[in-house]
Formats: structure tokens, sequence, C-alpha cells
């Protein structure tokens, strides 16, 4: 149990919270509950395009010196700028990431002003849509299967995943919309990740979804984080597929603002290979892919972002060398969240 630095005062009713390894109490994130819910139709997400690309613009024209200059007074003291700092030119860390996922209406005690702007700016919207869209994507290609195959367990592999939030989304939305579907089997969560803050949260979530009273009371799904490295899949990755395929469990695997992202082709396809050497046929891949339009040109122009901007052509061209396809899409602003099977 992690000590509670910084309680949240103001808990909601239907919400569940876990806390951080540094203490803070933070809300755990359900895409159905209406404090989480987020729906934008595509006007929508064009206009929040245009103001976010305007504002970037206006920015850019500022002399050098006197941008960051206002940048470290706007910014100072913010834990989210102090995460996005350390991210300059690398990744995002799981934590960080999963702040800008709360929206400016649960950021807690620790928040400032600016933290509440930055969580309403277009880079965290997209997020939140991403984690929803990846949610979905997971619980209805799982739903059939399970359905069909009651008696096999089901072993969920997030790589790069932090708290593996969409992984816990997917588990939420197939016991509320498909009853007793995950009841009386066996289920494990594996995120597979560098950096050990994130999985330790992601597992006080998932305790805190399995207390009584809760919605995945009941559920028997053990989390495990396993230190990994996307460069060397030969290893780990292979080693997790082949306990699934002894015991005989259903394989989904995900990788939210992950592998696909931010990995180099070489990566992604030496992951997608382990993947594709797995004897179940019915093995899907859920992920995040970097758009590579005329927004993401511009942000590229404008952070250090360390995303690869590959945008679904040349993506749908890398995966085929694996022996994988496209098979659904949903695309949105930044990026486009995609499932991936063999032919």
């Amino acid at each position: 149990m992690a000590f509670v630095r910084l309680a949240e005062p103001n808990k909601k009713p239907g919400l569940y919270y876990a806390v951080t390894d540094d203490g803070l109490e933070l809300p755990v994130v359900d895409v159905s509950h209406p404090s989480f819910a987020l729906s934008l139709d595509a006007e929508a997400q064009q206009k929040l395009s245009r103001r976010f690309m305007a504002e970037q613009e206006r920015f850019r024209k500022l002399p050098r010196w006197i941008g960051m200059a206002l940048m470290r007074f706007v910014l100072r003291g913010s834990r989210l700028a102090q995460g996005l700092r350390r991210a300059d030119g690398t990744f995002l860390d799981g934590m960080t990431t999963y702040l800008f996922k709360l929206g400016p209406s649960n950021l807690g005690p620790y928040a400032l002003p600016i933290d509440r702007r930055l969580v309403s700016s277009l880079p965290a919207v997209s997020m939140r849509l991403r984690l929803s869209d990846m949610a979905q994507l997971l619980a209805d290609n799982l739903a059939p299967r399970l359905s069909a195959e009651p008696s096999r367990s089901l072993h969920l592999l997030n790589i790069a995943g932090g708290p593996a939030v969409d992984s816990l989304n997917a588990l939420l939305r197939l016991e509320r919309e498909h009853a007793g579907l995950l009841k009386g089997r066996e289920l494990k969560l594996r995120v597979l990740d560098g950096d050990a803050h994130g999985p330790a949260f992601g597992a006080r979530a998932l305790a805190a979804l399995q207390q009584s009273g809760a919605p995945l009371a009941g559920v028997n799904v053990t989390f495990e984080h396993v230190p990994y490295d996307w460069s060397t899949p030969e290893g780990e990755l292979a080693r997790v597929l082949h306990q699934a395929e002894q015991a005989r469990a259903i394989v989904a695997v995900s990788s939210e603002g992950g592998l696909f992202e931010y990995g180099s082709d070489e990566q992604i396809l030496a992951n997608l290979r382990v993947l594709a050497s797995v004897h179940d046929s019915e093995l899907f891949a859920v992920g995040s892919v970097t758009r590579n339009d005329d927004l993401m040109k511009f942000v590229k122009q404008t952070s250090n972002a360390a995303t690869i901007p590959r945008g679904l052509a040349t993506f749908r061209a890398l995966v085929a060398q694996a022996g994988f396809r496209v098979a659904q899409c949903i695309e949105r602003p930044m990026s486009d969240q995609v499932v991936l099977r063999t032919p």
C-alpha cells in the first residue's frame, strides 16, 4: 500500500482512486464515467486542431529568448511541465501521460491553473480519445471469442503501457457490456515496460477496481510488470507469449502511445515477427499510429516530440513485411488507432 502524501479531497461517486509511487491520490480513469466520457464529432475535432495550430503559430513568431522566458515563467511549478521537459526529444513517461488523460475537472490539489490549460489542449484531448478508442477496439475484438470459448483464460499483453489504463478500460467495457463473460475465467494483465512507476500505479488501480462493490469485483485478474526493452523482443515478449500458449490462453496485445508511435521500423518489425510466431491465428494487436498530415508536420516544426509520423499508408506497408494487415482503424487528430491481424 503506497503512502498517501496528497489525498484527493473531492472524490466523485462511481470513481475509484489509487496512489502513485510518490504519494498522489488519483482517480482511476474510466472512460464510460461522465467525468471522463469524451465525444467529439469530426467538425469539433477540426475546430480544436485549427485553434491549436493558431496558438502554436503565435507563440512561434515570438523571439526565441522571449518565448523561452515566457514558458519558464508560465510553467514554473507545474508537474505536467516537468514531465514534458523530461520527455524533450524522447518518451513522455507513463504517469505524466496518465495525468494528461484526467481532463481539467479531475486534476487534484497538486495542479496549477496552467496544468488545467495543458490538459484541455489538443494533444491532451487526443490522448483521451486515443484511450477510449483503444479500449473499444480491444473489447469489441475480444468479446466474440471470449463468448465462443468460455473455458479459456485471457492474457492481455501491454507493450510500453505504463499503468495499462487501456487494458483496464477494455476489461471494464467487457464486464459492463457483456455481463458474465469474464466471470470464472483466469485473466492475466502483463505490462511490458522499462519504467516501473506506471505499472505500479496500474496494479493499485486494478486493486481499487476489484474491491467489494467495484466494477471488477469478483473478476479473477492478476497484474504483472515485466521489465522490457522493445529492441530485444526475442527475450521477454517471446517468453510471455510462450507461457500464454502453454496455458492455452486467448491473447490480445496492445500498445497505446507506444511501440507503433516511437519505435523504429526495425523495432516494430522485430516485435511483430515474434507475435507472428504464435500458433494462434486469431491473435491480434491494437495500437496507435502517429499521423502524417499537415497538423503533425506542424507539430514536428514546433516541438521535439520523438513520435515518428508514419501515417497509415506507410504503416500498412511496414506491418505487411511481418505478415500483418490493418483490419480496423479509427481516425483521430494526431494518431489513428488500429487493429492488426494476420491475413
